[in-house]
Formats: C-alpha cells, sequence, structure tokens
C-alpha cells in the first residue's frame, strides 16, 4: 500500500471535509485512544486535590460543592 505524508494542517483540513458521521467515527476513536491517559490524570488530580484539603485541615470527600469551589478559589489565589 502506498504511503502519503500530509502536515498536520492537511489532515485536519481533510477532516473538515468529511461528513458529520465520519468526524463522529474519527473523534470516538481519537477520544478511546486517549483515555486511559484521561483517567490517569483525573486520579491524579483527584488525589492531589484530596492530599491539599488533607494538609489545610479539610475533608474534601465531606465538603459540599459549594466548599470545595472555595476551596479550589483559595488554593489558586495563594501566594
Amino acid at each position: 500500500m502506498p504511503s502519503l505524508t500530509l502536515s498536520n494542517e492537511q489532515v485536519v483540513e481533510l477532516v473538515k471535509q468529511l461528513p458529520q458521521e465520519q468526524k463522529i467515527e474519527i473523534f470516538r476513536f481519537l477520544l478511546l485512544s486517549q483515555w486511559q491517559q484521561w483517567q490517569d490524570l483525573s486520579g491524579y488530580g483527584a488525589d492531589k486535590v484530596k492530599l491539599a484539603a488533607k494538609e489545610r485541615g479539610y475533608n474534601w470527600e465531606k465538603m459540599s460543592e459549594e466548599e470545595r469551589e472555595d476551596f479550589i478559589d483559595l488554593v489558586v489565589h495563594e501566594k
């Protein structure tokens, strides 16, 4: 099978020309190919925010959604 070399920009332009159903199929393929990395990153982030809360005397699991948002805001704006 012959090989064709395309730039990233060319690939994006080709994808833009596809029918919506094929774009969805490509999206699913790309999403699934990265799913484990997303899960790993999500787990890492969840572990780190729980640790940050514990270090500051909070229990992440017992905090309400509003308390969590306030906590994250506090941590982001710490100096």
